[in-house]
């Protein structure tokens, strides 16, 4: 709780995974990807509740052994491709508020996917939402080489041309400007109400960034990636 107001917090971690077969609970330097997104959700001094919403059940084994709570096995037609992550956190709200008998003020989405976040900074998410009065704070990283400035389109005969900013001649990747960001897919945290009224985590007016350290927003959807953060927490470990 923050200032009076409940904060939910929900991982979701679906069985279908294309690009890693479950990836989710994939050994990542000793541990399962989503255990170190548990770990750190469970560490936080905000959140009232924290559920995994999970369509299957290997996940939901395997999160329980770390601490999560799972209070139900998530629907099929919320566990496909085409299915958004949008549907899936109202689908949650709505069922722990009706098993809890409780309503809440905050949503925390923590991606099973991004191992590298910090207790640290999903609570300074909360903090900012809150404080601002925002629709949501999501983390973001920012881009050096995939720059705006530097992304190209190709004419009919294959000649270069900027694609929506003028690049500068040699202009090195610190100084293009403004300054870009990503959406690193780490945090999300949302106005309950906001989330429940547009299926929606960011996207209005009152969206604000919590800006993520490169080396903490890795998101691991290749095997490239598991390679990348692998090293990262080998590094962190010495």
């Amino acid at each position: 709780m923050i200032n009076g107001k409940k904060v939910l917090g929900v991982t979701l971690a679906r069985g279908g995974s294309k690009s890693v077969p479950k990836k989710n609970i994939r050994p990542l330097a000793g541990k399962p990807v989503i255990a170190y997104t548990i770990e750190a959700a469970k560490r936080s001094a905000y959140l009232d509740d924290y559920i995994v919403s999970t369509d299957d059940q290997e996940i939901a084994d395997v999160s329980a052994s770390f601490g999560a709570r799972i209070p139900f096995l998530r629907p099929v037609n919320l566990a496909t491709d085409t299915a958004t992550s949008g549907d899936a956190l109202v689908h949650a709200v709505a069922y722990v508020e009706q098993e809890t008998g409780e309503k809440f003020d905050y949503v925390v989405e923590m991606m099973a996917t991004n191992p590298l976040k910090t207790t640290a900074q999903i609570d300074q998410a909360i903090e900012m939402l809150d404080a601002k009065k925002a629709d949501s704070v999501i983390a973001v990283t920012r881009v050096y080489d995939q720059h705006p400035a530097r992304i190209k389109k190709l004419d009919d005969e294959g000649r270069l041309e900027d694609f929506c900013i003028p690049e500068p001649l040699e202009a090195r990747r610190q100084d293009l400007t403004p300054p870009a960001y990503i959406r690193c897919g780490s945090i999300y945290t949302i106005r309950r109400d906001y989330l429940m009224e547009t299926k929606a985590r960011y996207g209005s007016q009152e969206s604000y960034a919590l800006v993520i350290p490169d080396d903490e927003s890795i998101n691991v959807d290749t095997e490239l990636d598991f390679a990348v953060a692998e090293i990262l927490m080998q590094r962190q470990k010495q």
